[in-house]
């Protein structure tokens, strides 16, 4: 039997390493480290499958390409789909699936990690240790003990945020427009937004980017919140609108602001641009302020979380090839 020629995009040498080792003869793997785009969507010709990631342009355009060229299967290694135009998908006959959990447990670590290296100043600490200078001034924190954190999305993630900070002794409250039961469930108390944003010290983003999300920590939502609130994204860049923060956190409104996604990623993410001048000047700005900590779409980087995308979407591919039933396929909505 001829296997499945899959074009993998957006592919580095890590997710060629963990896709390589748990192929099998059924599936031919072409990698290419460049994103998928409406220029790029040549290279996929007579791929049957293409296997993308969060930052690659699937638009009409693109797929309009891809189902010329043969296509009839975009296979995301990722949960996110905003990237994805579904509606010119269907039409154009191409299923969609994608991995909706990998490893939420990774996500719900580097989240808390951010939230511990903001608090306690671990950046500035480290570096001042290296050159010797042990002085304690300016690097006073905080205890979590006692302090309110709003989760805004009841979902997996983030109730395992929640979880962790009941653990050191938060309050913690959840914004969840859809499906409350788990959270209630939990025991958590689920509040609406306004009452969210008024009432937590911390507020950690775990919500899918939608026309109802995009932008919902904005200059009107961040005039609720207290005064040196702490702020956390590690769900999806647009979720913020970065003009908004960064006028917050100059006016010391926002205390703390630690993010491993970015509106304007795509041009930055994922690649080396050590010896560049990165152009983008809300972005540099951020990068300058001493309670800010970036990291670059890092949250989900681990063994387990490689491993489980690998499999997941070898799973998808061989389910569409051989006429199973999609579990993980993407519906309009």
């Amino acid at each position: 039997m001829k296997p499945t020629h899959v074009a993998v995009f957006s592919a580095k040498p890590y997710d060629q390493a963990y896709l390589t080792e748990m192929a099998d003869e059924r599936v031919s793997l072409c990698f290419y480290e460049m994103a998928l785009n409406s220029m790029t969507a040549a290279l996929a010709k007579n791929a049957e499958v293409v296997s993308a990631f969060v930052n690659d342009d699937i638009s009409a355009e693109t797929l309009k390409t891809l189902a010329d060229n043969g296509t009839r299967l975009i296979a995301l290694r990722c949960a996110g789909v905003n990237q994805v135009d579904l509606t010119a998908a269907d039409k154009l006959g191409i299923t969609v699936v994608n991995v909706p959990a990998y490893s939420p447990y990774a996500v719900a670590e580097h989240t808390i990690a951010l939230m511990l290296a903001l608090s306690r100043k671990i950046p500035r600490a480290y570096n001042r240790v290296r050159d010797g200078n042990f002085s304690l001034d300016g690097l006073l924190g905080f205890d979590f003990f006692g302090k309110t954190a709003g989760i805004i999305g009841g979902g997996k993630i983030g109730l395992l945020v929640a979880k962790r900070l009941r653990a050191f002794g938060c309050q913690v409250l959840i914004y969840e427009p859809h499906n409350t039961a788990p959270a209630k469930q939990a025991g958590f108390d689920v509040v609406t937004l306004n009452g969210l944003l008024g009432q937590s010290d911390i507020i950690s983003l775990h919500c899918p980017l939608n026309d109802a999300t995009h932008h919902i920590i904005n200059a009107a939502s961040l005039r609720l919140t207290k005064p040196g609130v702490m702020l956390i994204n590690t769900s999806r860049g647009a979720l913020l609108d970065t003009v908004a923060v960064l006028d917050a956190l100059k006016a010391l409104h926002i205390g703390y602001l630690g993010i491993d996604v970015y509106e304007q990623e795509g041009s930055l993410f994922f690649e080396d641009h050590s010896t560049d001048i990165i152009q983008d000047d809300i972005f540099q700005r951020l990068l300058t302020l001493p309670n800010v900590l970036v990291t670059g779409h890092q949250a989900y980087f681990t063994r387990e979380a490689l491993q489980h995308i690998a499999q997941t979407t070898l799973q998808n591919i061989d389910d569409f090839m051989t006429g199973k039933t999609l579990l993980n396929r993407v519906e309009i909505r």
